[in-house]
């Protein structure tokens, strides 16, 4: 593999971190929305944390994607531009370095990142969501349902990253790590074809035709729209994914996706799969517009080159 494609993972790494850091507050609220309860909507579950946990409690468990989200985003960038530009080379039978590409190309090639996301997002998504809730109250902790930590109120069940790694693998195997991983497939293939195309064809669209790339500002709006278009329509499985991996921090309530659908619309009916679409699609435009910037401006620093280029 020469230069060329692996820039692509040096900048996917940056705006990765980029995107942690402006999206991860926001991040929580919607966690606590989907999978906690007593928080009624976006204002009140902000004051509600505020109040409980000052702002410290927006940024639980942001140390471990910030380690880790870098190296997912790296991987998930690397894989779709790489992926991309192999198809439109292949397709075209010329080495060019920057083929035309096709809706067909940039459809494929986000499918396959969606995919690569999961095998490497799941447990990174699943002790984030973990150490985001154990603070939260659990009603049900007394409707007689399989309690397998602490109870409410005294010692969080987990103390940091690597607790909650060795607990889970040492309560549930290797395979915990795991939970909720159908959920996030079934909300990521989607989700990463209507976040790569938008970007791709809104930026394209934005720039003039006299441009050799796209500005900065373009990127930042182009890829501000894809996140919040990418992050609302991706929320009702977001929600089933976010219940599935919250579930066992205390309780174990779901044997799976079809069964926490059911109880969750038996319990709360149709609107459950659309709380925290809004902080969603929200939160979706700084996260991506810093993410898409991010790498952009890094992979022009890269490259040396004097325009920004899209992945």
């Amino acid at each position: 593999m020469g230069s060329l494609q692996l820039e692509d993972f040096a900048a996917g790494w940056i705006g990765g971190a980029a995107s942690v850091i402006v999206g991860h507050p926001l991040d929580t609220v919607k966690t606590r929305l989907q999978a906690g309860v007593g928080y009624g909507n976006t204002l009140s579950c902000i004051r509600m944390v505020y109040r409980r946990e000052s702002v410290f409690g927006f940024f639980k468990g942001m140390s471990f994607p910030l380690a880790s989200i870098a190296v997912y985003n790296s991987m998930v960038f690397g894989v779709f531009s790489n992926t991309q530009r192999f198809l439109s080379q292949h397709r075209c039978g010329e080495p060019e370095a920057s083929p035309p590409r096709t809706l067909s190309d940039l459809l494929l090639a986000s499918i396959v990142a969606g995919v690569v996301s999961v095998g490497l997002g799941g447990p990174v998504d699943l002790i984030k969501i973990r150490l985001q809730m154990q603070t939260q109250p659990f009603r049900d902790a007394n409707l007689g349902l399989k309690s397998k930590a602490v109870a409410p109120g005294e010692q969080p069940a987990y103390q940091g990253p690597v607790h909650c790694i060795t607990t889970i693998v040492r309560n549930e195997g290797l395979a915990g790590l795991y939970r909720g991983a159908s959920a996030m497939l079934l909300r990521d293939v989607p989700g990463y074809c209507l976040y790569f195309i938008p970007y791709v064809f809104l930026s394209e669209w934005i720039t003039p035709e006299a441009c050799t790339g796209p500005s900065p500002c373009a990127v930042w709006l182009a890829g501000g729209m894809a996140g919040a278009i990418s992050w609302g329509t991706a929320t009702p499985m977001d929600v089933v994914k976010s219940r599935l991996q919250a579930d066992g921090v205390y309780l174990n309530k779901y044997k799976g996706v079809l069964d926490c659908i059911s109880q969750s619309y038996q319990k709360e009916g149709l609107k459950v799969f659309f709380r925290g679409i809004t902080v969603n699609a929200v939160r979706g435009f700084p996260m991506s517009a810093a993410m898409f910037l991010g790498y952009e401006l890094s992979l022009q620093a890269i490259r040396g080159d004097h325009a920004v280029t899209s992945p």
